[in-house]
């Protein structure tokens, strides 16, 4: 059979309708015959087109509350038969089944549901859909005859084709929407899937993966390395793949990473503080950190941490982005690639645009964060999965084990240490000062390295400190690391606790009169 198939039949069912009446004026006047459900019948025919229903076909209503509508021999056999076998084209006489020739359907709205608040689990189940995934996959099995819609940027695609090709589509073209047709069910499958596991809890049997492209990148962590950003569709909360773009180039492959890390970074420091908050971060890790009284006073305190590592740096906010702090971020002699915030000001933002003419400005929004989320990593030969969660500072459970009691201001800057180092890369060692990060020790391979890496970051700062704090992403195996910290002028020290040795390290801060705090819970990064 001749590999252009020309349209003459179409079934139509959407649950978005928009733009399809117009989709469907242009088939009508190519002389396609339409046929359709419910309501989107309902919608073609307000819009004065005449269309067939799928029961006036069938013979049998739309029944089980809409849940029986298209599950029938009359339509299925008109999508999957091949029309160039004899036996098919036979059994479709004496059935009285008529060929269709494309479908355009886009399934139930599952994913958008399962954004909503309050959306009961029996709601969610009716918003699984059946008939239309079969429709799909049986126009997608039978391609060399039938067209297959998935998505409403597919319509001027059939119609171009259409309209080149005297009312018929290419076989390459339904090719390529056929592909499309089986990556869209597979997605919509494992969404449901993956919701399911979710009721249900623990860890799944089989991990499916869904996402939907939302941008091809230049190239990865490197140039010779192809690369793209997939959207979750589970994910409710601010994030920066979905973030609104409101300045700046696209985004690179390091950029999103590094974005990424600095927004957790910025809301987990505003949760716990409840300060206007600021951050910088350089390869993920933090260079700059800092809970204040204004936005202004918190950017400028975590700039001051390390103002060379922070050239080039991603800068995340906890608040709208002024023009009065966009001024404040812009002075001097400064380098930024991306800030991210849950808004910008048109000043704000233009006062940016106008010091840094590539920066990216990300808008993510204020909505609530996810209370736990599932993290997925790659390494060669396999997948790993772990629950995620913010990372919190609950110091009413924290164990005072050594030394004077912590002061007021002590225990806000433990605070922060022990979010920050949580977000330095293991072994992680952070150093507070009035709110604002002062040195930061990250990825040594053994605690004692990241102690004084991190009192050397902080040296100049630690001249002039009355009482900083540090904190450590897990505990200390021997006293050697606090007692460097401890020497360099530290007053109180935030850790997990639970090494063998333990005692050693509280006997050195008890004779040191150096606090010591122990939060029960490791916070490695890797």
């Amino acid at each position: 059979m001749d590999s252009d198939i020309p349209i003459q039949r179409a079934l139509i069912s959407v649950s978005d309708k928009t733009g399809i009446a117009e989709f469907v004026k242009s088939l009508v006047k190519m002389h396609v015959e339409i046929i359709s459900t419910g309501g989107t019948a309902e919608v073609l025919e307000g819009a004065g087109i005449e269309v067939t229903t799928v029961e006036s076909l069938t013979g049998f209503p739309e029944m089980l509350g809409g849940r029986i509508k298209t599950l029938h021999p009359i339509i299925h056999g008109g999508l999957l038969a091949v029309r160039d076998d004899p036996s098919h084209v036979l059994a479709m006489s004496r059935h009285h089944i008529q060929p269709i020739d494309l479908v355009c359907i886009d399934l139930y709205p599952f994913e958008k549901t399962i954004q909503l608040d309050g959306v009961s689990s029996r709601d969610m189940i009716e918003q699984i859909d059946i008939g239309g995934p079969a429709m799909i996959r049986s126009a997608a099995k039978n391609h060399r005859f039938v067209t297959v819609i998935t998505d409403p940027d597919q319509y001027s695609l059939v119609l171009e084709d259409m309209k080149a090709n005297n009312g018929a589509t290419t076989l390459e073209l339904r090719i390529d929407l056929s592909l499309d047709a089986f990556a869209r069910t597979a997605d919509y499958d494992t969404t449901i899937s993956q919701w399911m596991e979710g009721e249900t809890a623990g860890i799944p049997m089989r991990l499916r993966i869904g996402g939907q492209l939302e941008q091809t990148l230049r190239y990865g962590e490197n140039p010779h390395q192809s690369a793209a950003v997939y959207r979750n569709f589970r994910h409710n909360g601010p994030n920066v793949v979905t973030a609104s773009v409101v300045a700046g180039k696209p985004l690179s492959y390091n950029n999103l990473i590094d974005a990424a890390a600095a927004l957790e970074l910025v809301q987990d420091l505003h949760a716990a503080t409840n300060f206007p908050c600021a951050v910088i971060l350089k390869h993920t890790n933090p260079c700059g950190a800092a809970a204040t009284e204004t936005l202004e006073e918190a950017f400028s305190r975590a700039w001051q941490c390390d103002p060379l590592a922070a050239f080039g740096g991603i800068v995340a906010l906890s608040g709208i982005v002024d023009v009065e702090l966009a001024h404040t971020i812009s002075h001097g002699d400064k380098f930024l690639e991306v800030i991210v915030a849950p808004s910008f000001t048109q000043d704000g933002a233009a006062a940016l645009s106008d010091r840094w003419k590539n920066i990216r400005l990300l808008e993510v929004g204020s909505d609530l964060r996810p209370v736990t989320w599932q993290q997925i990593r790659s390494i060669e030969g396999g997948i790993l999965v772990q629950e995620a969660s913010p990372i919190t500072a609950n110091t009413t459970e924290w164990e005072h084990v050594a030394g004077p009691k912590a002061t007021e201001s002590q225990l806000s800057d433990a605070v922060i240490a022990w979010i920050t180092c949580g977000h330095l890369k293991s072994n992680a060692i952070s150093i507070v000062d009035s709110g604002a990060l002062i040195g930061g020790g990250m990825g040594q391979v053994d605690r004692v390295s990241a102690a004084r890496l991190a009192v050397q970051r902080a040296r100049g700062a630690l001249e002039k400190s009355q009482s900083p704090v540090a904190g450590s992403d897990a505990f200390f195996p021997f006293s050697d690391g606090p007692e460097i910290l401890i020497d360099a002028g530290i007053r109180c020290i935030v850790q997990p606790g639970g090494s063998k040795r333990d005692l050693e390290t509280i006997e050195v801060c008890e004779s040191r009169n150096v606090t010591l705090l122990h939060t029960g819970m490791r916070r490695f990064k890797h």
